[in-house]
């Protein structure tokens, strides 16, 4: 009789396991093969295919990404770093006594109600900016107004949480468990979390996750940002300093309400009294450190924090970034990264001063209109995307980049590819002859944007979303084509006048767990899957 127990049990269960593959596709393979495999009934069954359009679409990702011929070994990135504090923004504004009053942007902030007026104008859009606070004292009034306000604390400034009575804040080290750090107030007003910040610091911590690759990385470093790096980041002795650059991070969910405003996405608003980063004082550590550490991947980025500085500052700089890349040996590409600008002249020095003399691009939607705005590209009158950026114009933007600012015979320029990333598509635009692999690279970056905003190590079907255009035109400056979008086959491939574009759909997260750095993770993602042509590959000094 117990024998007939065992065996009716275990039919029972395999029977059940057996309905789980069938009826719920989505559920981690592991834990169903783990299953199974305890009940020792011999070979787990093959779940059928995903049905869902975001399975299909996440299916076929999988098979397309492989791995680059040829891949880096060394990546140096550079020059801007710091600690970001990632808090409620709704909650942080209502802790300094402010309302929601009417939206308009500020291409610097000078007060508490600029930063209101512009927090609420960008979350009405659900769009990322980032701002620079000019006055010291204020950005630290901010700090000392939010932590007197009843019940609350902050941790902004400091590296412990203090609360309004001077006891120190409760700590939990359980979570989150991908290299922040949580400080939460007992009475759960602000929940603070310590991240690896910085447009530099997060490409490295990217790259750093893939243990065959050295990672080096220039910026100002200070204890608390060198204690959150992967260990496989190494810092130059020449860039720590005794106290962290901190950038507050204002996140708002979508579909969070504040007064009129209810936010069509989940996104972020950044600002910050940041002067080593602004400087770009680390340019020359990085530049000098690269001869001993040999990089054959050079990644810049915090251009955009130069807007606090004055203009004389600026042009200096730009030179001096402009001659230090002129320096590094032919051959290695360079990557430049941009960011949230508001200074049309500074954008306009970047594209015909530094475009010429990098490789690659990284940009956001807002970064590519304000772009062709600042430098009369095309599409340069809308004064904004209305919604979803079209793909055509977007496709119109970047190709002109690449036709007037990218290499040709007749123009002394190196760049030759741009990745372009918004919320819902991705397009990877290359001048053809230079980059390979770029169909991967495109799906690596869009797969990462789904699995690092909902803080999974695959991606979930029932926790996306398909919301890119089932239907496009690749281009309305010539006849383009009509697309229709089939997830099954996401990457989308067309040329234009010896330029190559790769389209692919995001799967968008549902309730994303944080949306800071999801940029710098996806173009340093569409970077590793990317493999280089050329003078670089020929001489044999990129890893098999």
């Amino acid at each position: 009789m117990a024998l007939w127990r065992g065996s009716a049990c275990a039919g029972f269960l395999a029977l059940a396991v057996g309905c789980l593959f069938l009826l719920e596709p989505e559920l981690p393979g592991s834990a169903l093969r783990s299953l199974w495999s305890s009940l020792r009934l011999g070979p787990a069954p093959v779940p059928p295919g995903p049905v869902s359009p975001e399975g299909r679409l996440a299916a076929a990702w999988d098979a397309l990404i492989v791995q680059p011929a040829r891949r880096w070994r060394r990546v140096a990135v550079g020059v801007n770093a710091c600690v970001d504090v990632v808090l409620s923004g709704v909650k942080l504004l209502q802790a300094l006594g402010l309302s929601p009053g009417n939206g308009r942007d500020h291409a610097i902030l000078h007060s508490k109600n600029d930063l209101e007026e512009a927090f609420v104008h960008f979350m009405g859009k659900g769009a990322a900016a980032e701002r620079f606070f000019s006055d010291k004292e204020s950005f630290h009034d901010i700090v000392h107004a939010a932590s007197e306000f009843p019940d609350a604390q902050v941790c902004l400034l400091h590296q412990r949480c203090i609360d309004i009575v001077g006891k120190e804040a409760p700590f939990s080290s359980t979570w989150p468990q991908d290299g922040g750090d949580r400080w939460k107030s007992s009475s759960t007003v602000f929940s603070f979390l310590h991240y690896v910040g910085g447009n530099a610091a997060l490409i490295g911590q990217k790259f750093a996750a893939n243990s065959d690759l050295k990672v080096l990385l220039c910026g100002p470093v200070g204890p608390k940002l060198h204690e959150l790096l992967d260990d496989n980041v190494f810092v130059p002795p020449e860039s720590l300093q005794e106290v962290d650059e901190f950038h507050l991070i204002l996140e708002y969910q979508a579909g969070e309400e504040w007064g009129p405003y209810k936010a069509p996405h989940a996104n972020r608003f950044i600002f910050s009294h940041d002067l080593s980063n602004g400087a770009m004082s680390m340019l020359e550590v990085f530049v000098s450190s690269l001869e001993e550490f040999q990089p054959d991947l050079v990644v810049l980025s915090g251009l955009h924090m130069m807007e606090g500085q004055s203009k004389e500052l600026q042009r200096k700089r730009l030179l001096e970034l402009v001659t230090s890349i002129s320096d590094i040996p032919a051959g290695i590409p360079v990557h430049l990264e941009l960011a949230s600008m508001t200074d049309r002249e500074l954008m306009s020095s970047i594209v015909h001063q530094v475009f010429p003399a990098v490789t690659s691009l990284g940009l956001n939607e807002q970064e590519l209109l304000f772009l062709s705005q600042s430098a009369s590209g095309p599409h340069s009158s809308l004064s904004s995307w209305d919604g979803v950026p079209d793909v055509g114009m977007v496709s119109d933007i970047l190709f002109w980049i690449l036709k007037e600012h990218g290499m040709s015979k007749s123009r002394a320029s190196d760049l030759t590819r741009i990745h372009f990333h918004t919320l819902v598509y991705h397009i990877l635009a290359t001048v053809d002859g230079h980059w390979a692999n770029q169909l991967a690279a495109v799906a690596a970056g869009a797969r990462v944007a789904g699995t690092q905003a909902c803080a999974t190590e695959s991606i979930d079907a029932s926790r996306v979303s398909l919301k890119a255009p089932h239907e496009f035109m690749t281009s309305y400056s010539e006849a383009g084509s009509r697309v229709v979008l089939n997830p099954s086959t996401p990457v989308v491939e067309w040329r234009r006048e010896g330029i190559s574009f790769h389209f692919t759909a995001v799967l968008v997260c549902k309730e994303p767990i944080r949306t800071v750095g999801l940029g710098d993770a996806i173009s340093a993602e569409g970077l590793f899957y990317s493999e280089v042509m050329g003078s670089l590959s020929e001489r044999g000094e990129l890893a098999n």
